[in-house]
């Protein structure tokens, strides 16, 4: 049985955005021995002038850090009202599939991050269902369901535990013990019911210590790793940087493969102000 694997995050959150070149290498190396889970933890109901300019400094921040595409120009557009209305989104998302909501999740952080969309109301979030493969029809209506409501408020209540749930395990995040909810959090749940979490801004191998922990096997060292086409076959859309950490190859000769692979027009580059996406090309 695949271990749960339970992500607390927020479509709009920048750090959760840098964080996906860890947990995609994680899904891909551990791949069939977890399930992942996403649970939309509300990061602001209301975003205000203050939060605009944290926001947009935080994306700064996040794209030297982790290499991840941004375009904070949205913040100076007035950026978006709420991020409460996209993790609605991606609950309703959830009603078509195991893996519905992490595409669905996964097309909003692209919107936002790099295409500057503001993913903050009903038709905006609806003009992405498509893009994610979802029926949109369906989608619509379990959005604006009031079930929809309830199944959101429940993941806010299980992301306002995270703190208790750090504190019981003794655990810390990258700034010292938990005191509120940090997103992302990943916690790995083990075939005794055990929690094994991950909190906020952590390297790579802390989530592999704690996959292992729930019972994961460890990854074949001796594994060939995988080409770039292959993982964007099987990823869709993947950044520079998420090629780079998956093949554990330097970025230079990833930027190296990734343009050979796209002057033979196997592969489509998308700009990005600080970096470029890459899809297969049709």
């Amino acid at each position: 049985m695949a271990i749960e694997m339970r992500v607390v995050t927020d479509p709009a959150c920048a750090w959760s955005w840098g964080t996906e070149p860890k947990l995609r290498r994680l899904l891909w190396e551990l791949r069939g021995e977890l399930a992942p889970r996403w649970v939309m933890g509300g990061m602001a109901r209301t975003v205000g002038d203050p939060q605009r300019e944290k926001y947009r400094k935080a994306w700064l921040e996040v794209a030297a850090e982790s290499g991840m595409p941004v375009d904070p120009r949205l913040w100076n557009k007035g950026g978006i009202s709420s991020t409460y209305p996209a993790c609605q989104g991606v609950v309703a998302a959830c009603e078509q599939g195991a893996d519905a909501d992490g595409r669905y999740l996964r097309r909003l952080r692209e919107a936002l991050f790099c295409e500057n969309k503001r993913i903050d109301h009903a038709e905006a979030l609806i003009g992405e269902a498509a893009p994610a493969g979802l029926d949109v029809p369906r989608f619509e209506i379990d959005l604006r369901s009031n079930a929809n409501v309830e199944l959101f408020g429940a993941q806010l209540e299980e992301a306002r535990r995270i703190p208790d749930q750090a504190k019981e395990e003794g655990a810390t995040g990258c700034t010292g013990p938990i005191e509120r909810v940090t997103f992302p959090s990943v916690t790995f749940i083990d075939a005794e019911g055990g929690r094994h979490g991950v909190y906020g801004w952590q390297p790579y191998e802390l989530y592999l210590e704690a996959a292992r922990a729930a019972g994961a096997k460890m990854p074949d060292a001796a594994a060939a790793k995988p080409e770039p086409l292959e993982l964007i076959a099987h990823f869709g859309r993947c950044a520079t940087r998420e090629i780079e950490e998956l093949t554990g190859r330097p970025r230079v000769v990833v930027e190296a493969e990734l343009w050979g692979l796209a002057r033979e027009w196997r592969l489509k580059p998308v700009t990005v102000l600080t970096g470029t996406l890459w899809e297969v090309a049709r």
